[in-house]
């Protein structure tokens, strides 16, 4: 199981990431700066469709780990997703920095605007954690054992702290949790949690 880090100045967030994930103690809340952890094997971009990494937590990246990052991001968007990835999907990439090995590029919105209202921080927590997953499961060595989180659609996406921590949280959940037998039951029984919470 991978450590999950939840980093972020903002004091409400983390608050609300305390209550959200009490549930699941070995999840760490640090009131802070991702480039202030001593130690993390993977970064999460909140990003956009388009790997366009100029602004909030993405600009954050991009100068803590260089601006070829942003431009490798945006090659593999063209070569995988073409030209355009989903919300909903996350990938790893590769840095060059001894406090982290990869960036996870996962989107939270098409482009930057509101996401109040959606499902979105549900759909990129849950691709962020399934892409780390894979990468650990297909590799000839699972290197990433550590996660650092930001708040997901938190800032630009003005997803209110309580409502983000929930849905990263239940993320979460199902991510640890998962169902193991598939009907119309489950399938509402999910839907109507993401949509309206328990």
């Amino acid at each position: 199981m991978i450590s999950l880090i939840l980093v972020d100045p903002n004091a409400a967030l983390c608050a609300a990431w305390f209550q959200a994930f009490e549930d699941f103690p070995e999840v760490s809340v640090v009131n802070g700066y991702f480039e202030d952890l001593p130690q993390f094997d993977c970064m999460v971009s909140a990003a956009n469709s388009f790997g366009l990494m100029d602004g909030g937590v993405d600009l954050a990246i991009i100068r803590h780990f260089g601006k070829d990052l942003e431009k490798r991001i945006q090659q593999h968007i063209i070569d995988h997703f073409y030209g355009e990835q989903p919300v909903g999907t996350s990938f790893l990439m590769p840095v060059n920095n001894p406090q982290g090995q990869y960036v996870a590029h996962t989107p939270t919105m098409r482009v930057p605007r509101s996401i109040v209202g959606t499902d979105h921080v549900y759909k990129a927590m849950k691709a962020m954690l399934g892409a780390v997953d894979v990468h650990n499961r297909t590799s000839e060595k699972p290197d990433v054992q550590s996660v650092a989180c930001p708040g997901l659609g938190t800032s630009i996406g003005k997803m209110p702290p309580k409502e983000a921590a929930r849905q990263m949280a239940l993320a979460y959940r199902n991510f640890v949790q998962p169902i193991t037998a598939i009907n119309w039951q489950t399938a509402q029984d999910r839907d109507f949690e993401i949509v309206y919470g328990r």
